[in-house]
């Protein structure tokens, strides 16, 4: 069994150190951050300033391999998520009666809760692991390195102290520091793939009233304008957030940090309209998040690994725009092979740089593609054109068999070239197409005019949550 340690204690620290504790291994998992996520989640959520992790009070969408990893894996930590207030939702529940099942159909679960759940009950599932020990407050400084051919690292330091261990694996987020040691210790440099997304998101959290309407009835998740997107996230405990993305050079993106400029321009579009008109108490202010990348950190080149004894996951190895929500999915998916493969990775890492290369990198790519058609459209204040992949959104709310297409491709159980591939969804789509000679692209939020009536007419007139 592997001496591990585990720099970073986030959602992918916290996943790796549970999947390789629960396998034997003895592990030391270090987080800068004293504190953690506990009982009192909406004091955490509301109240825990993380300035290194601004994605912690925006909403999220937990994709199947969250939930297919930890019942696998951790089904006691599946329990406490739905214990604590986390709700299952599958695509199919669009239709209120599910169509026919079909192996896998399953698995295309959406968990419905806030990031601070999620960190609470890995947590809690870390602490009751005998082989786990967290060290919080503890900052690691540096790699402790032997030279070779390649370099390899054989623990951490954390101060004046040496923490020896077989492997080291850093979940250090975004801004993981671990890349600058390698280079000062003399390794080759990591090799970094990084593309700028210029989208900015905003997020307001409400909760609904107890005395209140509680649900707004068959609504659309998300709208659009042709600079704009907007949609709510239904999450744990009767809370959800309302979100808005756009261009990082939108002239009004300031504009909308003013609560009521904020919800004014968000009831411009139908999906969130639907939300604000069951009168939510507001829970947080306008929360910003912006300067996004989409980053690939790969330990390895073309002369083999930079580095033995040392492996990237989660953000630290795969960073990728909020918009199709990787991250967790992904981090916990990593977790869980680094748990039932430590002692071959401690040994030589080429064969997780290659399960990372063939299973995440096609995902990398993908977000890459799909942020740059999004910037480009939300900064020229493009039309939709494509016909026929409106259509075949349009027409997964309306065709299971479609509509299990696209839950494929969402929850990163198919390709989209595999699921929307088949004969039966082109002709789904066809036949949908032909019924409807006439359709086109439509957006439903407002227009550019509107859109700056709004957010001038209000600017000024709000007050802090």
């Amino acid at each position: 069994m592997a001496r591990v340690a585990v720099i970073g204690g986030g959602i992918g620290g916290l996943g790796t150190a549970l999947m390789l504790g629960r396998r034997g291994h003895e592990v030391t998992l270090f987080e800068q951050d004293a504190r953690q996520a506990g009982d009192d989640l909406n004091h955490d959520f509301l109240h825990w300033d993380r300035p290194r992790v601004p994605q912690a009070v925006q909403p999220h969408s937990f994709l199947a391999p969250v939930r297919t990893v930890l019942n696998a894996d951790a089904p006691d930590v599946y329990a406490d998520l739905l214990a604590r207030g986390a709700r299952e939702y599958h695509d199919f529940d669009w239709f209120g009666e599910h169509p026919p099942h079909r192996a896998g159909d399953e698995d295309l679960v959406t968990l419905r809760m806030r990031r601070i759940v999620l960190e609470a009950a890995l947590a809690s599932a870390v602490r009751r692991e005998p082989t786990v020990e967290v060290r919080r407050g503890c900052r690691v400084s540096a790699l402790v390195v032997e030279e070779g051919r390649p370099t390899r690292v054989t623990g951490v330091r954390v101060g004046a102290r040496t923490h020896r261990a077989d492997l080291v694996v850093d979940a250090a987020g975004r801004r993981s520091p671990v890349p600058g040691w390698l280079v000062a210790a003399g390794c080759r440099p990591p090799v970094v793939d990084s593309h700028r997304a210029g989208i900015a998101y905003l997020c307001r959290w409400y909760r609904l009233r107890a005395d209140g309407p509680r649900d707004p009835g068959r609504v659309r998740p998300g709208s659009a304008a042709a600079f704009a997107l907007a949609g709510v996230f239904p999450s744990d405990n009767d809370t959800f957030a309302v979100n808005v993305v756009l261009s990082t050079g939108d002239p009004s993106r300031s504009a909308l940090i003013d609560p009521t400029v904020f919800e004014a321009a968000a009831r411009s579009f139908p999906a969130c309209a639907a939300w604000l008109d069951l009168d939510p108490e507001p829970q947080s202010a306008v929360l910003a998040m912006a300067g996004l990348d989409n980053r690939w950190t790969a330990l390895t080149d073309d002369d083999g690994p930079v580095v033995t004894g040392l492996v990237n996951a989660g953000d630290s190895l795969i960073h990728t725009n909020p918009t199709l929500g990787h991250g967790a999915a992904l981090a916990l998916r990593t977790a869980q092979y680094l748990g039932a493969h430590a002692d071959e990775v401690a040994e030589d890492p080429m064969g997780y740089h290659a399960w990372t290369t063939r299973t995440l990198r096609p995902l990398f790519d993908a977000q890459v593609t799909a942020d740059r058609a999004n910037e480009q459209r939300l900064a020229q204040s493009s039309p939709l054109s494509d016909r026929r992949a409106a259509a075949l959104a349009a027409c997964a709310l309306e065709d299971p068999v479609v509509m299990r297409a696209r839950a494929q491709v969402r929850h990163l159980v198919r390709t989209p070239d595999e699921a929307y591939g088949t004969e039966e969804v082109d002709r789904h789509v066809t036949a949908w197409l032909a019924a409807r000679p006439d359709f086109e692209p439509q957006l439903d939020g407002p227009t550019r005019d509107q859109w700056d009536a709004l957010t001038s007419a209000t600017a000024g007139a709000g007050h802090p949550a």
